[in-house]
C-alpha cells in the first residue's frame, strides 16, 4: 500500500491564497452589482456608461461569471490544495481575455474614457490572472497541491 506525502506549504503561500480568495470574492461581488444595477449603480455614470451597459451582448454576463467564478474556485482549490486550481485559473484568464477583448475591440471605450482609465485596471486583472497561474504551477512543482 503506497502512501502519498505532500509537502507542507510555506506561510507566504497561505497568505497569498487568502488574498486571492478575497480578490475572487471582490470579483464576484462586482459581478453581482453588474447584474443588479449596471451603470445605474454609480452616481457618476454618464450617458455613455448607460448606453455601453445597455448595449452589452447577452453572452458578456456569462463570460464575466466564468471569469470571476473560475477565479474564486481556483483560489478555493489552492486553499484545499487541489490540482484543479491550475485549470480553473486558466479558464478564468481565458474568460478575462475574451471579456476585455470584446470591450477594447468592439466598443469605443478607450476613445470615451481615455487609455489610462480604460486600460489600467483590466491590465491589473490580467496580471493577477498570470500570478494565479504562476502560483498554482509553483505549488504543483513543490508538491503543495495534487
Amino acid at each position: 500500500m503506497a502512501f502519498e506525502t505532500r509537502q507542507s506549504p510555506s506561510l507566504w503561500y497561505w497568505i497569498a491564497v487568502a488574498l486571492l480568495v478575497l480578490w475572487g470574492l471582490a470579483g464576484c461581488f462586482s459581478f453581482y452589482l453588474h447584474l443588479l444595477y449596471g451603470a445605474a449603480m454609480s452616481p457618476d455614470a454618464t450617458d455613455w456608461d448607460r448606453a455601453y451597459t445597455a448595449a452589452l451582448p447577452g453572452w458578456f454576463s456569462y463570460d464575466y461569471a466564468v471569469a470571476v467564478g473560475a477565479g474564486l474556485l481556483g483560489s478555493l482549490a489552492l486553499a484545499a490544495r487541489s490540482r484543479h486550481a491550475l485549470a480553473l485559473y486558466w479558464a478564468s484568464l481565458a474568460a478575462v481575455i475574451v471579456q476585455f477583448g470584446y470591450v477594447f475591440l468592439a466598443t469605443d471605450m478607450i476613445a470615451a474614457k481615455g487609455v489610462a482609465t480604460a486600460v489600467s485596471f483590466p491590465l491589473f486583472i490580467v496580471a493577477i490572472g498570470i500570478v494565479q497561474i504562476a502560483l498554482a504551477r509553483h505549488a504543483a512543482r513543490r508538491g503543495w497541491i495534487s
